[in-house]
């Protein structure tokens, strides 16, 4: 019996951008990264990221998706493991901002991902390589050094 492969969490942003057009390079890194996860059924969503994408993809990018195709992708989507909040979770992303001096939906973020067993956090908006609560933060879009 081979164990299930660790989930790996997707941020908003990083879904964002392999929907908007005019994101250039980012657009392909974004769309490759959901591709392998895809394949290999590993991706993890949180009820917060899939209402952040929502929102920014039909208002906040250059060539907003219409509602319906927006709604289409949240469809989509919901096939991967989603994460939904308790008010447990609401007050340990709390104290995971205390200590980390985060914002409070970067630590919901976090705590979602930690919460849905994720080992990997892909987002641009924290620390590439930081580890918290035993989450480790990729940036998809840093270049190698």
């Amino acid at each position: 019996m081979s164990a299930e492969p660790a989930g790996e969490f997707v941020d908003a942003n990083v879904l964002v951008y392999a929907f908007d057009a005019s994101a250039g390079a980012k657009q392909i890194v974004a769309e490759r990264l959901l591709e392998r996860l895809w394949d290999g059924e590993t991706g993890c969503l949180s009820v917060q990221v899939l209402q952040e994408f929502f929102v920014t993809v039909t208002r906040k990018v250059a060539e907003p998706l219409s509602i319906d195709e927006a709604a289409d992708r949240v469809r989509e989507f919901a096939a991967w493991k989603i994460f939904a909040p308790t008010a447990a979770d609401v007050l340990a992303a709390i104290t995971l901002l205390k200590q980390a001096q985060l914002s409070f939906w970067d630590a919901m973020v976090i705590e979602a991902a930690a919460q849905s067993g994720c080992d990997v956090l892909w987002t641009e908006d924290l620390n590439d390589g930081q580890l918290l609560r035993g989450v480790r933060i990729r940036n998809p879009f840093r270049t190698p050094r």
